[in-house]
């Protein structure tokens, strides 16, 4: 890494940062401590190229468009780059985007891919480069908040070339052509088109591109089999300078809307453009600050940066947007999003973003609540406006219930909780062939959890999540005074009760006339994809915590108290052999069974706060920052997840959580930094402190008000102050 470093450092001109040992309130620009590379190797599936914050478009390389290890478009080790597409999603399981690829050549030829030096390749926030060995010129990427700005420096001048390829996309389904229409038209220094691509959803895509030297000679391609778009090669006459820019705008409308996101910023100024994203991205970083060795920053920076880079602005630069039913729509006020990882994302990312962008929040749940008055219900996966139908449960529910108890109002709430029990009655239609992974309230109801013979796979999990669903429209409800709604709710919400096997204490399948899944393995794990059975991309030792998040003390109650709690968290951790080779079955980065490369078990280990021994997860939250976050390409251990990964890792250095992440609370640990400062804009700021050198927490106080840890309220953070942690 550090060879690495110092080459990238000669290629881009960028001093190397002055960090020794540790480090305090740095005085370089925050961007200067986040290396995007972070991610990139292996199952984290991130991505190297330029963003701005929550960025519409996301440009960058492609090593690959389609293939489970290429969900992003990019894998670090990859020898090859086919060209540059325009978005893409971070660290997802699922491919995705990918549109409008571009790859200069100063020659023509038939594979125009080319290899490159890794010394060559420079990230860094709001800008990417790379040389491309076999085509002779160097690629320099960097973005607007919905346009990409590119910069090709040829080895020579004359005439050359620049790969347009409308077929190209991130995709996974192999059985059908992705392509469904599409259209294009050249002027005498761009081109501008659009198509509807069907592949994880069925999505509009628009777009719009301009040169800053017209095109001399434009190219149709023979089609590939199985091609359905059209590929062109654009000829460009350059002179002395040996420079072609590139300005490219997307959009979910139409052409206009791509024109005028293309325009959003204007000018051919690359390098001010790269700046004023680094400023965006550094302004940003600097709302939270820690105090850490070198190593530590950079991780907690990487980590930071994944995490502001989605939910993706959806919404053009006039307003308007595409939903989940082909409609456009204009958004009165602020902005509309994409690329909600929700099942993840609840879970910590959305707390997350309502500690440090509370300014984004009241848009995201208008997203949702805009998604569902055109699809009927709320959204549990969406992507470049239309929805995948991916994962289990009701995520959207306690993303909004958390906003309410939290005290935003830039929603109408009267409005959230029709669109909360919608949700919550009316089944679900498929989106997809075999799509199995619905609420259907109409069996749910009947038994209060979904039996295995009349519900097609994941029942347990499904049942489980139900709960978290319905605990946060009963929250919702009595918070607006909706008593009748609360009661129905919260009586549902207990439902999980019914699958604890009372022999295993596990949440065990069950039929419609009662009786227990036989045989019952409750260390394998099962997928829908995979290996089908009673849980998502887990077992059931994994998806048996579950019901913590909304329901903790009920589940501590089930295992006979804090002694049974323990007992639970002691065998789960240290009494139990980690799976091995089933990583493809969320079985990745584990400590015993706990997974932590997969989400379910993300609040476990905070736990052990509700035992008489939270030091032992005190203990096992700095190993899992430890062991599995690393300042290297592989640092990531499971798919990032649009941020929830490297949100968990930025509470535990905080040392709180969101466990129950429809409460408006959190659960204390230990922070793994000695200070940490949060502040946002308007905002007291908080200054977060950790006292003492032993591993157990004796007392949590807020300017010297003790706080009970485990239930911090959002409120008192949010109003700022001194948080102490005394050891």
């Amino acid at each position: 890494m550090i060879d690495r470093r110092r080459m990238l450092a000669l290629t881009a001109s960028a001093s190397a940062l002055p960090f020794a040992g540790s480090v305090s309130w740095a005085a370089e620009d925050r961007a200067g401590l986040v290396d995007p590379f972070i991610g990139t190797d292996g199952t984290g599936h991130t991505f190297p190229g330029p963003s701005r914050p929550f960025g519409m478009v996301q440009s960058g390389p492609d090593n690959a468009s389609a293939g489970w290890d290429f969900t992003s478009g990019y894998q670090f080790r990859a020898p090859r780059i086919l060209g540059f597409s325009q978005n893409r999603a971070s660290g997802t399981g699922i491919p995705e985007l990918g549109d409008v690829l571009l790859q200069p050549s100063l020659e023509r030829r038939e594979d125009l891919s080319s290899a490159y030096a890794k010394v060559s390749e420079v990230a860094r926030p709001g800008y990417y480069a790379v040389t491309l060995a076999d085509n002779g010129v160097r690629v320099e990427i960097t973005s607007t908040l919905r346009s990409a700005f590119h910069r090709y420096r040829f080895a020579r001048g004359g005439r050359v070339w620049v790969l347009l390829d409308l077929q190209h996309g991130l995709t996974f389904r192999a059985d059908r052509q992705p392509v469904q229409s599409v259209a294009n038209s050249f002027s005498a220094d761009g081109f501008e088109g659009e198509a509807v691509r069907q592949n994880w959803t069925t999505r509009h895509v628009a777009w719009s591109a301009q040169f800053n030297r017209p095109i001399a000679e434009a190219l149709t391609l023979p089609p590939r089999a199985g091609d359905a778009a059209p590929r062109y090669l654009l000829g460009f006459d350059l002179s002395e300078d040996r420079a072609l820019q590139l300005r490219i705008g997307l959009s979910t409308t139409d052409r206009v809307g791509a024109r005028r996101n293309r325009d959003e910023r204007g000018g051919w100024d690359f390098d001010a453009v790269a700046a004023e994203s680094r400023s965006e991205w550094s302004t940003l970083l600097d709302r939270l600050r820690i105090y850490a060795p070198a190593r530590q920053q950079r991780i907690f920076a990487a980590a930071l940066y994944h995490a502001f880079l989605h939910p993706s602005v959806i919404s053009d630069v006039d307003g308007r947007w595409r939903g989940p039913d082909g409609t456009v729509r204009q958004v009165a006020k602020g902005l509309r999003y994409s690329t909600l990882s929700l099942w993840d994302s609840f879970r910590a990312a959305n707390p997350l973003y309502t500690l440090l962008v509370p300014e984004r929040v009241d848009d995201f749940v208008n997203t949702l609540l805009d998604h569902c008055d055109a699809a009927g219900r709320l959204p549990k996966w969406p992507i470049w406006g239309g929805e995948t139908g991916t994962m289990i449960g009701e995520p959207a529910l306690p993303v909004i219930a958390d906003a309410w108890a939290k005290g935003f109002r830039g929603f109408d709430g009267q409005r959230a909780l029709a669109a909360m029990v919608a949700t919550s009655t009316k089944d679900a239609k498929p989106i997809y062939p075999g799509d199995d992974s619905l609420s259907v309230w109409s069996i749910y109801d009947r038994f209060g959890y979904y039996p295995f013979d009349l519900v097609s796979g994941e029942t347990v999990s499904r049942s489980l999540e139900a709960g978290i669903g319905d605990t946060a429209t009963a929250r919702m409800a009595a918070m607006l005074g909706e008593q009748s709604q609360a009661r129905r709710f919260a009586a549902r919400a207990a439902g999980w009760r019914q699958l604890i096997d009372p022999e295993t204490h596990l949440a065990r399948g069950r039929d419609s006339k009662g009786c227990w899944r036989t045989p019952f393995d409750p260390l394998t794990p099962t997928s829908p994809l995979n290996n089908p059975g009673d849980y998502t991309e887990a077992n059931a030792w994994q998806y048996t915590w579950t019901p913590a998040l909304h329901d903790t003390q009920g589940l501590i109650e089930a295992w006979g108290g804090k002694p049974g709690l323990k007992a639970m968290l002691d065998r789960f951790f240290f009494g139990l052999p980690a799976t091995k080779g089933a990583e493809y079955l969320g079985q990745e980065a584990m400590i015993g069974q706990y997974a932590h490369g997969n989400e379910p078990s993300h609040h476990i280990a905070w736990l052990y706060a509700f035992t008489d021994s939270p030091e032992t997860g005190h203990r096992l939250i700095a190993r899992i920052a430890k062991d599995f976050y690393r300042d290297a390409p592989a640092g990531i251990m499971g798919n990032e997840d649009a941020g929830q990964m490297s949100a968990w890792y930025v509470f535990a250095s905080l040392g709180f959580y969101p466990v129950d992440p429809a409460s408006g609370a959190y659960v204390a640990a230990v922070p793994l930094v000695s200070h940490a400062t949060i502040t946002v804009p308007g905002h007291r700021p908080l200054q977060i402190e950790r006292r003492g050198t032993g591993e157990r927490l004796k007392a949590l106080r807020l300017d010297g008000q003790t706080l009970p840890p485990t239930r911090i309220p959002h409120g008192k953070l949010a109003a700022g102050g001194r948080l102490v942690f005394e050891l």
